[in-house]
Formats: structure tokens, sequence, C-alpha cells
């Protein structure tokens, strides 16, 4: 597995945590990390991982309202826990992250959402993340 694709799921445990027991994002990171089983941590994984989590921390409100402003008929805090912080990922990437295309960020949501989350989530992932994408202008 990429050094990327490992730090976005760390992220999301971290998000997870950080959503269920408010704490410090070092600490939700080091808990993601030492619960993964491979046993070396590649130094661009954990970069892009705090990264990301700090990133979505800082711009959560924002983020949120474009997540429930696209999302049709679904309030933020009606959907699950894992699908919420694969959008907040998503839509961190697509508005914060101009180095990544858009493609990658939707294909990598929806492989968080395959995943970790339901047998909905990669489905509703993907058309909530073109919609945000769309409405950024985002190629």
């Amino acid at each position: 597995m990429g050094a990327r694709r490992t730090a976005r799921e760390r992220a999301l445990q971290a998000l997870y945590q950080l959503e269920m027991t408010p704490g410090s994002i070092g600490d939700a990171l080091e808990s993601a990390w030492a619960a993964a089983e491979e046993a070396r941590k590649e130094p661009e994984a954990v970069k892009f991982a705090q990264e990301l989590v700090e990133g979505v921390m800082d711009h959560r409100a924002e983020i949120d309202r474009l997540i429930e402003q696209h999302s049709h008929n679904w309030r933020l805090d009606r959907m699950g826990r894992i699908d919420r912080n694969v959008l907040r990922l998503g839509v961190f990437e697509l508005k914060y992250r101009p180095d990544i295309p858009k493609k990658v960020s939707l294909n990598e949501a929806v492989e968080l959402g395959k995943n970790f989350g339901t047998e909905e989530s990669s489905a509703f992932v993907n058309g909530l993340l073109d919609r945000v994408a769309a409405a950024l202008g985002k190629q």
C-alpha cells in the first residue's frame, strides 16, 4: 500500500477518534499509528496524515458547510461517522490541496468508504464529492 493511502487511512482513524473523544491531534494520530498492523511508519505517510488531520480540523466549519450544502436530504449529524469523516477528508483535499488531482481525491475517498464504511458508503461519498468538486470548479 502506498504512503499516501496509508496516511489517509490513519487520518480517517484519527478524525473518527477526535469526533468520539475530543483530544489533541497528536494523540489521535499516535493512536491511529499504534493500532496499525504495519510495524514501520514511513516519514512521508506520517507527514501527510498530520497535514490532512490538521487541515480538516482547521477548516472544519467551512468543510462541513460545503458537505451540508451539497448533500441532498442529509444533515451532517445524520450521516454515519465514517462517511462524514471520509467526506471531510475528500472536501479538504478538493478545496485546500490543489497539488492533488480531483480524480485522485475522489478515488481515494471512495476506497476509504469501501474499506471502512457500509455497502452504500462508496456511492454516497462519490456522488457528494463529485457535486462539491463541480461547485468548486475542480476539473
